[in-house]
């Protein structure tokens, strides 16, 4: 069997949050190129399913959740080659609700939780539950999606950039641990994409209001913010992913790599 180029044939890989949104793109892409692809998501049924991938249904944010699962891979298949940590949440919050307006968009302790939970801890408890495997194959790649609000801050999205962070710590520390035993850990950080089914009405109403503008002043004129001109396509960050995941990148770890348009380079 003649291999593609990103040799990704047979190579088992955990997507979280694999189910929808960024997620569901990028355990596409990797199918499309002949990874075994566990979408690993609180809203799936565990199983097979008839898009060529297995679903196993788990909490991110619980530890037993989270070792059931991994240990559910290995006995299905064997291995963990690839762990896309995906599954992350964003409420838009004021640190002051300065205008009194809407006490609900404050951050508030319940939100901080829930988005650290989701966004931070459940990357550290996936990641060192698939590490031990990965330890014990002498080799593995860990790719952690976070974002241009990591690097560069968000208004109105202080503890969604707060954990995005987080992520690229974890990433640039993780590289250094896992090194030793050819390990690779790389995160993505995506700028301003197009929509998906998770950019609810909701989402965009708590957004408006922390930014101060209308939710039809949300958009904005893009060739001004982005060199590019446009918003990212979700593929565009789906192909970055794969080619991560390959052994094309296996020179790349402890880095984050944007892909914004150039948008956080000003």
């Amino acid at each position: 069997m003649n291999k593609s180029w990103l040799e990704l044939e047979d190579k088992v890989a955990i997507v979280t949050g694999g189910a929808s949104g960024i997620g569901s793109k990028i355990t596409a892409q990797l199918v499309k190129n002949g990874a075994k692809v566990i979408v690993s998501d609180l809203n799936v049924k565990t199983g097979e399913h008839a898009d060529g991938t297995y679903h196993i249904q788990c909490d991110v944010t619980n530890k037993e959740s989270v070792e059931n699962m991994t240990a559910k891979v290995i006995e299905l298949f064997g291995t963990v080659d690839i762990l896309v940590n995906n599954a992350g949440v964003n409420l838009p919050r004021l640190l002051v609700d300065f205008q009194g307006e809407k006490p609900e968009y404050e951050l508030n302790e319940k939100d901080f939780d829930f988005m650290v939970a989701v966004n931070q801890k459940g990357p550290y408890l996936c990641a060192q539950a698939a590490g031990r495997e990965m330890i014990k194959n002498n080799k593995g790649v860990i790719i952690n999606v976070t974002s241009e609000a990591g690097m560069e801050g968000s208004a109105g999205q202080s503890c969604y950039s707060a954990t995005k962070g987080a992520v690229n710590g974890f990433t640039r520390s993780w590289a250094k641990e896992l090194g030793k035993f050819n390990i690779r850990v790389v995160g993505v950080a995506p700028g301003i994409n197009e929509q998906t089914g998770l950019t609810t009405d909701t989402y965009n109403e708590a957004l408006a209001y922390t930014r101060g503008v209308t939710v039809e002043g949300l958009g904005t004129d893009y060739s001004k913010s982005i060199p590019l001109g446009r918003v990212g396509q979700l593929n565009e960050i789906s192909e970055l992913v794969a080619y991560l995941a390959s052994d094309r990148a296996s020179y790349i770890t402890g880095t984050s790599v944007n892909i914004s348009g150039g948008k956080s380079r000003g």
